[in-house]
């Protein structure tokens, strides 16, 4: 690369958590630079988080992290030519990639859904995915099981 990799901008951690993983992941929900709009679909989200879960000593932001880390991949296929063929490689993510690829599948699995309003589908899809069901889960067991499958092409890594 010509220029120098741009360094990390510490994020604000958000008003009612105080967690800079919730700023991160409304970053990453916001449409059209509408940061209030985001957090409010996000808070509206934990609160019915709150009403319907059943473990009732986890907070809903635990709930949340839950189902984040169950939605995390650990490994990935990278595609990578050699000769004339094109080979899936799995890899490992890294640490700040797993969590980014966690919050974009629980987003866009949540859009998806079918209820109503955005903060009724993200809270269905996180007790889902806290749970260890729903379509997000099932994204990373599926790219759990393409990188197994590719297994005999790791000798290729780069």
């Amino acid at each position: 690369m010509r220029k120098r990799q741009a360094k990390k901008r510490p994020l604000l951690p958000d008003p009612k958590f105080n967690d800079q993983l919730v700023t991160r992941f409304v970053n990453m929900m916001m449409w059209d630079g509408k940061k209030s709009v985001a957090f409010k679909i996000f808070y509206d989200a934990m609160e019915i988080v709150e009403e319907k879960k059943q473990d009732e000593e986890k907070t809903a932001l635990e709930v949340w992290k839950d189902a984040l880390s169950n939605v995390m991949p650990h490994v990935e296929v990278r595609s990578r030519r050699v000769g004339g063929a094109t080979f899936q490689i799995p890899m490992q993510i890294r640490p700040d990639r797993k969590v980014s690829t966690a919050m974009k599948w629980l987003i866009s699995f949540s859009r998806k859904r079918n209820e109503k309003a955005m903060a009724q589908k993200l809270a269905a899809e996180v007790l889902a995915a806290a749970k260890e069901e729903g379509a997000a889960v099932k994204r990373r067991v599926d790219t759990h099981k393409m990188a197994e499958a590719n297994k005999a092409f790791s000798h290729f890594r780069f």
